[in-house]
C-alpha cells in the first residue's frame, strides 16, 4: 500500500482539525456535516411529528381560559298542536228567581262549556351562563395548561437534540466506514502484490512453500475484512438515509464542536443541571403536579354562577297568543359532602406531586452522570487520536524497515505480513479514534443541553413554537388551524 493511498483513505474519515493538514481539498458541492444536520432538522418525520404534538398541546391553554368566558346557547322549537278543552262550573239559582226551569230556586246546578282549535306554537330562547367563582379552578387550570405547553417544548428540545446527535453520528459512521473500506481494499492490493512477489521468489528458490501459504492466508484474511467493511458501510448508509433523508454522497470531513461546550467539567455539570431539556421538562412536571393539587382542592370551595334567560313563545296556551320571559338568576352552590371522592383526588394528586419531585431529582442525577461520562469519553478520544497517529507513523517506519531487512534475508515473509497487518490495524484505529472524537464532542454538547441549530449556527430557519401558541392562545371562535387547515 502506497503512502499516498493511505493518506487518502484516512482523509475520507478525517474529523479532527489537527489531522486535516495536507489533505486534498474538498469540492465546493460536497455534503458537509452542517448541511446534513440541516436536512435532518428540517425533514426528519419524527421531529415534525413532535412539533405537531406541541401545537396540539398549545390548545390546552384556550381550553382552560374558556372557564373565564360566558357560555351562550340558543334554543328553538316549532310544531303543530291541536287542543280540545272542556270546563265544568257550578251555578246557584237565586231564591227569588222565578222558576222557569226544572231547577228550583236556591239549588245548585252544573254547566258545561268547551273549546278546541289547532295552533302552531314556536319558542325561541337565549340562555347565558357565567361562572363568577369556582374555587380558583379556572386560574389553576390555565397555569397548569401553560406549564404543559412549556413541558412539551422541552420535550421538543429533547427530540431535537436526539435527532441532531443521531444525524452527526450517522454522518461520521459513513465517513469512518468509507475510510475503513478503503484501507481494507488498499491492504488487499498490497497483499496481492506481496503474494505475487513471494511466488516469484519461491519459483527461484529464495523462499519455501510455507512463505507462499502464509501470504495466501493473509490475503484471504484481508479479503474477508474488506467484505466485512463493505457490509458495515452498507448498513451505515442505510441508517444515514433513515436519519437524514437522503443518500450519502461526497461527504466532507467533519470536525469537533468543542468550541460550543464549557471549558471545564465543573462548568459542564452546572450548565447541564440548568439547561438540559430533560431537567427543565421534569421541573415543569413538578409545577403541573402542584397545580393539579390546587385544582382538586378547588372542589371543596363554593361555586357562584350567573344565569340569564330570554324566551319568546307563541301560543303557549290556546287562549294566549304570545308570551315573553326574561330572567337573571344568581346561584350559590356550597359542597357539603360528595361521597369522599374529592378528598381522595386531593390525596392522590399530592402523592403524584411527591413522585414528580423524586423524578426531578432522578433526572438531575442522570444528567450529571451523562455529562461526566460524555466529558470523560471526549478527553479519552483526544488522547486516542494522538496515540493512533503516533501508532500509524511508527508502524509505517517499522514496515519499511522490515521490508528492507527481508530483502537482505534478515526477516521472513511472515515478519513482513505481520508488519503490514499492524499498519492496517493502526490506520483503522486512527480512523475510529477520529470518528469517536467528533461524536464525543456532540455528546458533550447534548448532555449540557446546547445541541441546537442556534448554538451550532446552522443555516436554517429555526422552528419557533411560540408563534403557534400566540396565534391560538386568545382565540374565542374558529375551527381553522393557523396554517389554514
Amino acid at each position: 500500500m502506497t503512502r499516498g493511498r493511505v493518506r487518502r483513505a484516512i482523509g475520507v474519515a478525517a474529523v479532527a482539525t489537527v489531522a486535516t493538514a495536507g489533505w486534498p481539498a474538498v469540492a465546493s458541492h460536497a455534503e458537509t456535516i452542517e448541511s446534513a444536520l440541516v436536512r435532518a432538522y428540517q425533514n426528519n418525520p419524527q421531529l415534525n411529528q413532535q412539533r405537531a404534538l406541541v401545537r396540539g398541546t398549545d390548545e390546552g391553554v384556550p381550553q382552560a381560559l374558556s372557564g373565564y368566558r360566558p357560555k351562550v346557547s340558543v334554543t328553538g322549537s316549532l310544531g303543530e298542536q291541536y287542543t280540545d278543552t272542556g270546563t265544568k262550573s257550578a251555578v246557584t239559582i237565586p231564591a227569588n228567581t222565578p222558576q222557569i226551569t226544572a231547577v228550583a230556586p236556591g239549588k245548585v246546578t252544573t254547566s258545561y262549556s268547551g273549546a278546541s282549535g289547532t295552533t302552531t306554537p314556536w319558542t325561541v330562547g337565549i340562555t347565558g351562563q357565567q361562572t363568577l367563582f369556582n374555587g380558583f379552578q379556572t386560574a389553576n387550570r390555565t397555569r397548569a395548561a401553560e406549564s404543559q405547553v412549556s413541558s412539551a417544548r422541552e420535550g421538543l428540545r429533547v427530540l431535537e437534540q436526539t435527532v441532531l446527535l443521531n444525524a452527526a453520528t450517522a454522518y461520521m459512521d459513513v465517513l469512518r466506514d468509507t475510510a475503513n473500506l478503503e484501507v481494507q481494499r488498499s491492504n488487499v492490493r498490497v497483499l496481492e502484490e506481496t503474494l505475487r512477489q513471494t511466488r516469484d521468489r519461491f519459483n527461484v528458490g529464495e523462499v519455501t512453500k510455507t512463505d507462499v501459504a502464509q501470504a495466501e492466508a493473509q490475503l484471504a484474511a484481508g479479503q474477508s475484512a474488506a467484505l466485512a467493511a463493505e457490509s458495515t458501510l452498507t448498513t451505515s448508509k442505510a441508517n444515514y438515509r433513515q436519519v437524514i433523508g437522503v443518500e450519502p454522497a461526497n461527504l466532507a470531513p467533519g470536525s469537533p464542536v468543542d468550541r460550543f461546550s464549557p471549558t471545564t467539567l465543573a462548568a459542564a455539570i452546572e450548565q447541564g443541571l440548568v439547561e438540559n431539556p430533560n431537567v427543565t421538562a421534569a421541573m415543569y412536571g413538578v409545577d403541573i403536579a402542584f397545580l393539579q393539587v390546587k385544582i382538586n382542592e378547588g372542589a371543596l370551595y363554593p361555586t357562584i354562577s350567573l344565569t340569564t334567560n330570554v324566551q319568546q313563545q307563541s301560543f303557549p296556551q290556546l287562549s294566549i297568543t304570545t308570551q315573553f320571559n326574561a330572567s337573571v338568576v344568581g346561584q350559590l352552590t356550597v359542597p357539603i359532602y360528595q361521597g369522599g371522592q374529592e378528598y381522595s383526588l386531593i390525596r392522590q394528586s399530592k402523592e403524584s406531586l411527591g413522585q414528580q419531585r423524586l423524578a426531578l431529582e432522578l433526572t438531575r442525577n442522570q444528567t450529571r452522570q451523562a455529562v461526566v461520562q460524555s466529558w470523560g469519553q471526549l478527553q479519552a478520544t483526544k488522547a486516542q487520536v494522538q496515540a493512533a497517529q503516533s501508532q500509524v507513523t511508527s508502524s509505517e517506519v517499522a514496515l519499511n524497515g522490515v521490508r528492507e531487512e527481508a530483502r537482505v534475508g534478515q526477516r521472513t515473509t511472515l515478519d513482513v505480513l505481520n508488519a503490514q497487518q499492524a499498519l492496517v490495524n493502526a490506520r483503522v484505529a486512527l480512523v475510529t479514534a477520529q470518528h469517536d472524537r467528533v461524536v464525543a464532542s456532540y455528546n458533550v454538547l447534548s448532555a449540557v443541553g446546547r445541541l441546537s441549530p442556534r448554538v451550532l449556527g446552522l443555516n436554517t430557519p429555526i422552528y419557533d413554537p411560540t408563534v403557534h401558541y400566540q396565534q391560538v392562545r386568545d382565540s374565542w371562535i374558529g375551527v381553522r388551524a393557523p396554517d389554514g387547515r
